[in-house]
């Protein structure tokens, strides 16, 4: 997800991910064990004549322009073969997909949420295929750092993520973070961005002063919610508790960050701070009206970058994260994209292998970029320029990676967390719940799945 000008790191930059991501995964850097034995693969796609139906959740701007443009060259180079697209949003395939695997005539080729949610559920229940053999076949293994491979991995019966096969490869990197307007913040005499959440507060309560709103938010969608509890969460307990927490080591969301990451919410709310309604506001409603510089601030991800570039307001806007107090750099959430997956169903594995490759590898990670996006793995040679949304989302993916600061998206927690926390955060920020509430909630959900 992402978008125009060159998202740049080198190649350099997908060991730090490694480095950075190792923290955020259990069992720490060694690659995904081999799986069980399906059978021989190849890269032989054969001669006659295939459809492959493929769905994935790479709607906006960006993403889509790559993706169609892959989709086209990928057919030109297998002429036997056509892909029937199915794209998406988010939301939507998180309440199709299920029952799309479930039925008898499956896709292909699928984008698979990580987690227990949807990858791990997918797993149990048998509907995707262990890839270990294809990423030897293709060199997965050793192009993407073995962390993220990690993230993309599960134990054989769905119950320990992390676990020991792979279930895919993920396309584009993504970081969580603050985007602002230079312009709105100069008006309400603002020389530089926030760096803490406490300033971010200060911040917007000067914004909201000189009349405009500080804050774009949209959740009719529900996913949002995430993106805003997880960021300030990440900027409020650091790296470590953040990530232990959502892998169940330690940690409860009702200890003392938890709560305060709730009230600093609530707080923006009730002063005002927020697009009004923000529950029947959709996400791209709330992305368009900062894009016009309606307001000083978006919280969001890398993958509305294309969007944001197109803005009326583009030259202005800038991305930033935010850190800790007595942290050395910042801390948010992120690591990759959705994984793309090959259902266990399928009568064409090795042409949806060879599909999965070409949507994800180095040359595909050029077309990334050039339509405005962030690869997983960067190619060398794309610096854009500093001062950009491109530019600043580069260097904050590379320093925020480096120094293992990458948090993991928090409905990874429990099977059933992404329902819990998405009602949750519209009752907090509706105030049908205070933040004690609020936090009791994920913690009852997280504490009956730690203990089995």
């Amino acid at each position: 997800m992402k978008h125009s000008s060159k998202a740049t790191l080198l190649l350099g930059v997908a060991a730090a991910v490694a480095i950075g991501l190792t923290g955020c995964t259990p069992g720490g850097s060694a690659a995904p064990a081999a799986s069980q034995s399906l059978g021989p693969v190849s890269k032989d796609v054969g001669s006659g004549k295939t459809t492959l139906t493929v769905w994935d959740q790479n709607t906006d701007t960006g993403i889509n322009d790559a993706q169609q443009e892959l989709n086209d060259e990928f057919e030109k180079a297998h002429p036997n073969i056509t892909i029937k697209r199915v794209s998406r949003s988010f939301a939507d395939l998180k309440t199709t997909l299920k029952l799309a695997l479930s039925g008898n005539n499956p896709p292909d080729v699928v984008q698979a949420n990580q987690g227990y949610p949807d990858m791990g559920a997918f797993v149990k229940a048998g509907f995707l295929r262990p890839v270990d053999d294809y990423a030897k076949l293709y060199g997965w293994d050793s192009y993407y750092p073995s962390s993220l491979l990690k993230l993309n991995s599960f134990s054989s019966d769905g119950k320990t993520w992390q676990g020991d096969d792979l279930y895919g490869v993920s396309q584009t990197g993504e970081l969580v973070g603050l985007y602002y307007n230079k312009a709105v913040l100069r008006k309400a005499g603002i020389d530089s961005p926030p760096k803490t959440v406490a300033e971010l507060s200060e911040d917007m309560q000067q914004v909201k002063a000189s009349g405009t709103l500080p804050l774009s938010y949209g959740d009719v969608e529900k996913s949002p919610g995430i993106h805003l509890y997880g960021l300030v969460l990440s900027a409020l307990a650091g790296h470590d508790a953040v990530n232990d927490l959502v892998a169940g080591k330690s940690g409860s969301w009702t200890g003392s960050d938890e709560v305060q990451a709730a009230k600093t919410i609530t707080g923006w709310v009730d002063k005002g701070y927020v697009t009004e309604g923000a529950n029947g506001v959709s996400r791209d409603d709330a992305v368009a009206a900062f894009g016009k510089g309606q307001s000083a601030f978006l919280i969001t991800g890398t993958w509305y970058q294309a969007t944001l570039e197109a803005a009326a307001s583009a030259k202005d806007i800038g991305f930033t994260a935010l850190t800790p107090d007595g942290a050395s750099g910042p801390v948010t959430m992120g690591g990759e994209g959705l994984a793309w997956a090959i259902t266990s169903k399928t009568g064409n594995a090795n042409a949806a292998a060879a599909y999965i490759d070409f949507v994800t590898n180095k040359d595909a990670a050029k077309v990334l970029v050039d339509k405005g996006n962030l690869p997983t793995v960067v190619p060398d040679g794309d610096s854009p320029a500093s001062g950009t949304i491109a530019g600043d989302i580069t260097s904050e993916y590379e320093s925020i990676s480096s120094s293992n600061s990458i948090t993991p998206y928090l409905d990874y927690a429990t099977p059933t967390f992404y329902d819990t926390i998405t009602a949750a955060m519209q009752d907090l920020v509706a105030g049908k719940a205070t933040p004690e509430q609020y936090t009791k909630t994920l913690q009852d959900d997280y504490a009956g799945f730690v203990k089995q």
